[in-house]
């Protein structure tokens, strides 16, 4: 029988909306935005888009729906998109790209994620004419999610978008918890924004909102896009119920990242130590951790069984690796019980081992 449940790290995606912003949510005035008439919708597109430097901004339900409007906006059909093998958009959003946009992709292998720019360059095909299939799109993600929460070099991100302006091959940023890499850098964010012709953001991650995801851009791509948006299914009404609960996230849970940045690094340093090569704490630099198990013995989907039979969920995402996550809603004492279940599993390794 599973226990109860004293620490949810399967995801960041799992937070519940605190108090304060359910009554912001219950305050908020709205209207139809599919007319453009929701006010709270309209300030907080407005807001985003400032944050990271942009003209305008298309409040939509998920980030994968944000990130295919993105790309949608820059690959023609029968063209390609490149971005590393872990990235979320090729990885996680079901091929969505090649089913509702008729987009190609060619990936490179990373390290953990990070990107270095060469790679990019050396894959990109520009000017090939009718005889091989072009390069229109780099993507990149920061942080990472299936590198482990990596923060990107934005030296990189500037090396790289010298190189493709040259040839005409646009960026767009899968910023899902750039919020993340903000404050575990101190990079401002339209100095992240400013470097990709398109940007998506989630709400709904660490930041504790219950659903929605922002794209940004210029006016006439936003528009653009939001004509897609109602293509695909997600135009909105009174939507500014949510929308409402992503601008009091702004306003309240952004700095407030770097607790659930310490628990994780706190959370490494003994797994570390309890089961030697597993990760390296030094490159835990956010709120999400992946070790390899498999140097202590366990299947990842093992390990995670067994950490459920004593109240501490969490992810596999491969057969010796697992995932956690730390978000608003593990405090120190959820943090405490993963360090001392997850921690003596490991030590331990298998029954029977």
């Amino acid at each position: 029988m599973t226990a109860t449940l004293r620490a949810d790290l399967l995801s960041d995606t799992l937070t519940k909306p605190t108090d304060a912003m359910r009554r912001a949510m219950a305050d908020a005035e709205v209207g139809d935005d599919v007319f453009g008439e929701d006010p709270t919708v309209n300030a907080l597109e407005e807001e985003v888009a400032g944050l990271l430097g942009h003209e305008a901004g298309l409040f939509t339900p998920t980030g994968s729906m944000a990130n295919q409007l993105g790309l949608r906006l820059h690959v023609a059909p029968g063209q390609e998109l490149v971005c590393d093998s872990l990235a979320h958009v090729v990885r996680a959003e079901l091929g969505a790209a090649a089913v509702f946009s008729a987009i190609t992709s060619r990936t490179w292998v990373s390290q953990r994620g990070r990107l270095d720019a060469q790679q990019p360059l050396d894959l990109m095909v520009t000017g090939a004419g009718a005889y091989q299939v072009n390069t229109a799109l780099v993507v990149v993600e920061n942080t990472h999610n299936f590198g482990g929460g990596t923060v990107q070099s934005l030296d990189e991100v500037r090396r790289l978008r010298a190189a493709t302006q040259e040839v005409g091959v646009r960026m767009h940023l899968d910023g899902a918890r750039l919020w993340n890499a903000h404050v575990a850098s101190g990079d401002a964010l339209d100095d992240w924004g400013r470097e990709f012709d398109t940007v998506s953001v989630c709400l709904s991650k660490g930041l504790g909102a219950p659903v929605g995801s922002v794209l940004v851009s210029s006016r006439e791509r936003i528009a653009e896009a939001r004509i897609w948006r109602k293509r695909y299914g997600g135009g909105m009404r009174q939507v500014g119920i949510l929308a409402a609960a992503g601008r009091h996230a702004l306003a309240h849970h952004v700095e407030r990242l770097a607790e659930d940045h310490a628990r994780a690094k706190r959370a490494a340093a003994v797994f570390a130590e309890a089961a030697p090569g597993c990760l390296d704490p030094d490159t835990v630099e956010t709120n999400i951790l992946v070790m390899d198990v498999g140097v202590a013995g366990w299947r990842a989907a093992d390990l995670v069984a067994a950490a459920l039979e004593q109240g501490v969920r969490i992810y596999a995402v491969g057969p010796s690796a697992v995932r956690l996550v730390w978000h608003l809603d593990v405090d120190d004492a959820g943090t405490d019980a993963a360090i001392d279940v997850v921690g003596s599993l490991l030590g331990e390794g298998p029954k029977g081992d």
